[in-house]
Parts: structure tokens; C-alpha cells; sequence
């Protein structure tokens, strides 16, 4: 499958995308923020960081945004709304939210790998509304909810 994508003005220079090994599941997104710049994510701060990237997801698919295991274990800065969405029909800049959630600050800038882009099929369904709860069926599990089935 080939992606259309358009670097903004503010990404040139960085690279696009990559599988970093063959087995890789996602890409490597790259922050594109100033050359000069670093920014700082405090403990428990939030931001949004720009990738620089336009893309045109093909209808069926999303775009996946996941945290990179690296920053989560080293530095606890991980992807706030993970996995974030990218619609199909979506074709603004893509940007990440980064959460710091570690003990000390972090220091981000230009071009530093910030989190992972996967592209995967969605499903599309339609309800069938029931009467009742009991029309759905029985299973094992039943109505147990968090905890329900052990540690």
C-alpha cells in the first residue's frame, strides 16, 4: 500500500517515516519543532507536537499514533490519548500529545523519534437493536466486568 504524504514547510529537512527493521509493526513520527529550540515537558505537562506531516489515509484504514517503548521506560513520556486516531478523511498536520509522566523534565527537539504510526484496517458495523439483554446471549464471562475473570 502507498500513502500519499506532503511535508509542511516546517518539517524540510527531516525525514519521512521509516520502518526502523524489517519486522517492524509502525513508523517512527518525528517531532518537528524549531531547529533552534528545545522544549521542555515537565513533569506531569502536556503538549502537542507537530510532525510536519499531511497525509491521505486510504478509506478503510485509520492511522494508529502509539508511544515509543524507549521514552515510556527511560523517561515515562508516553502518548497521551494512545492510540490516537487518524481518520481516513482527515488531512490536517499530524500531531502527536505527549504526556510527561516521569520524574524530571524532558528535553525534546528537532527530529527526535516521538512516537509510532501504524496504519490498520477498520472494521464498519451497524446495530441490531434487542428487546432485551437476554436476546444477546449467554457466555461464561456474563455480565462480569473489571476483575472479573482473576488476576
Amino acid at each position: 500500500m502507498q500513502i500519499p504524504v506532503h511535508q509542511l514547510p516546517h518539517a524540510a529537512g527531516l525525514d519521512l517515516p521509516a520502518f526502523a527493521t524489517p519486522h517492524a509493526a509502525g513508523m517512527d513520527l518525528r517531532a518537528a519543532i524549531p531547529e533552534l529550540e528545545t522544549w521542555s515537558l515537565e513533569p506531569g505537562q502536556r503538549r502537542l507536537v507537530p510532525t510536519g506531516l499531511v497525509m491521505a489515509i486510504p478509506a478503510g484504514f485509520e492511522g494508529q499514533v502509539r508511544p515509543r517503548s524507549g521514552l515510556a521506560l527511560r523517561y515515562g513520556v508516553t502518548v497521551l490519548n494512545a492510540p490516537g486516531t487518524i481518520d481516513a478523511d482527515y488531512r490536517g498536520e499530524v500531531a502527536v500529545v505527549l504526556v510527561n509522566l516521569g520524574e524530571a523534565p524532558f528535553e525534546l527537539r528537532r527530529g527526535e523519534r516521538i512516537a509510532q504510526l501504524l496504519i490498520t484496517p477498520v472494521a464498519r458495523w451497524t446495530w441490531s437493536p434487542e428487546t432485551t439483554s437476554a436476546a444477546l446471549g449467554d457466555t461464561h464471562r456474563g455480565a462480569g466486568g473489571y476483575g472479573s475473570t482473576g488476576i
